[in-house]
């Protein structure tokens, strides 16, 4: 027989949670507050496992998840909550709950978990490691309540914990760095740098020297000595993004730091140790890199010690009027601007959207609809994506050959009102930067951030192609 103790100011819901279960299994004690959580613990010293509510009439249920913890209640907890929030799972599973679960509860899950938490309450405790009350920590921000977001926010409280490498898998625009951060910021290493280096930015000997630095001299144009990324987040974390990017030597170098902390300056034979924990990133199969020849697999498996994998946008909808909502006050608050608020068109609209480049393109939108409204609300025509939804262009490039001044004009004349209003005296700057971004990022986009294709079709250098990605911040 377990005996489970269940800490929830709503009879009702405790007594329904309680007849889930085998009587014959478990048995039910009840506490409608969690300030004396503790010491009826140690009172009754057989507790096998807790269900604690977040909510609660005083102490919050993380409140008393921290007391419990520096009072070496070895017991492990399950935090419940009906208002889901991605702070609070974060904030639980790296205070040590044993779980976080959210309501209307999936009943096997909840089933499946208390089970599995009275097998294992004597282990919890020892990887616990408690810390002053009066401790805050800052946390990322990591917007959205569907079950996917969810699921990562517990994930990313439960791998901060510890320092193993961690790779980052999902498509351009779906929020890694912010999760990296996230994690770095929960971590033992928050207060240390964190910086972040885009592999497909770099050539591969720019990348080398950004990485690990160089020496004086090291090569032409290394006029003094430089010190690295590795060196300047010295105890703190790097996130290297877009990783599968990364040339084999650089990926041998890489490896090496992660295997004996230790890398030699290009062009140098001092050899310098670094304690630095490493959050990689990719839009890419790894798994097909691998295939090709073009990833190490000893270097694979170093960097997923622990893997997240970030889902689309399309794939949680739910998130994007929370997202979207963020964004508008996160604006209207740099603009200067009063905006109340997104019409519910313009919401509707935007749940509809597939949104290719995800979070990020989101964000855009929100951010030029922010900068174009007239109003305190942001209405549906106010966002650059309701064009494509309600009228798209006909394009037909067989009649139009080399001149593309037809497809311009229809472009141009439905907005050109709109941009006198709103950019007079700079249309010319703002459509040729606007044009000239948008065409190298479908490019890039197309041939999968491959920058000698990218460079060949668009008739550019390499060099030139790498000026305005670092121009435009084309990721």
């Amino acid at each position: 027989m377990k005996n489970v103790l269940i800490v929830d100011d709503d009879p009702e819901i405790s007594r329904s949670l309680a007849n889930l279960f085998d009587p014959e299994r478990f048995h039910f004690f009840y506490l409608e507050d969690g300030q004396t959580m503790v010491d009826f613990i140690k009172e009754k010293k057989e507790i096998d496992v807790v269900l604690l509510d977040v909510n609660l009439p005083t102490l919050s249920g993380l409140d008393v998840l921290k007391k419990a913890k520096l009072s070496d209640i070895s017991v492990p907890i399950i935090m419940i909550s009906g208002y889901v929030t991605t702070e609070n799972a974060i904030e639980a599973m790296r205070e040590g709950a044993f779980e976080y679960l959210t309501k209307p509860f999936e009943i096997q899950k909840l089933l499946d978990t208390v089970s599995k938490a009275c097998g294992f309450g004597k282990q919890k405790a020892q990887t616990y490691e408690a810390r002053p009350a009066a401790e805050t920590v800052e946390i990322d921000e990591i917007i959205g309540r569907s079950p996917e977001i969810v699921e990562i926010a517990k994930l990313v409280g439960q791998v901060a914990k510890s320092d193993a490498a961690i790779l980052i898998f999902g498509e351009s625009g779906t929020g890694k760095e912010l999760i990296a951060r996230a994690i770095h910021r929960n971590s033992r290493r928050r207060g240390k740098p964190f910086l972040s280096v885009n592999c497909a930015a770099l050539a591969e000997t720019l990348l080398e020297s950004e990485l690990f630095g160089h020496e004086k001299g090291a090569f032409t144009g290394a006029y003094f000595k430089r010190l690295g990324k590795f060196e300047q987040s010295n105890n703190g974390t790097i996130f290297l993004d877009e990783i599968a990017d990364m040339s084999m030597l650089t990926q041998s170098k890489l490896l090496r730091v992660l295997q004996e902390k230790k890398f030699e300056r290009v062009g140098g034979n001092e050899t310098i140790e670094v304690d630095v924990r490493v959050v990689a990133a990719t839009n890419k199969s790894l798994v097909q890199s691998m295939r090709e020849g073009s990833f190490r697999v000893d270097l694979f498996y170093r960097l997923k010690v622990v893997s997240i994998f970030l889902p689309p946008l399309r794939e949680r909808k739910g998130d994007i009027p929370l997202l979207a909502e963020h964004f508008a006050k996160k604006f209207s608050h740099h603009l200067s601007k009063e905006i109340k608020g997104i019409s519910p068109k313009a919401l509707n609209m935007l749940s509809k959207y597939v949104w290719p480049g995800n979070i990020r393109e989101l964000e855009n939108n929100v951010h030029t609809a922010c900068v174009m409204t007239k109003s305190d609300t942001l209405q549906a025509e106010d966002f650059p994506i309701f064009s494509e939804i309600e009228s798209k262009v006909e394009i037909d490039l067989d009649h139009m050959q080399e001149d593309y001044e037809e497809l311009f004009k229809k472009i141009i004349d439905p907005v050109l009102l709109k941009l006198i209003n709103n950019s007079e005296g700079k249309i010319y700057y703002f459509l040729e930067s606007a044009l000239e971004k948008a065409l190298i990022s479908s490019c890039l986009k197309h041939f999968g951030s491959n920058q000698v294709k990218t460079s060949e079709i668009l008739g550019i250098s390499r060099n030139t192609l790498r000026d305005r990605i670092s121009k435009y911040n084309i990721y």
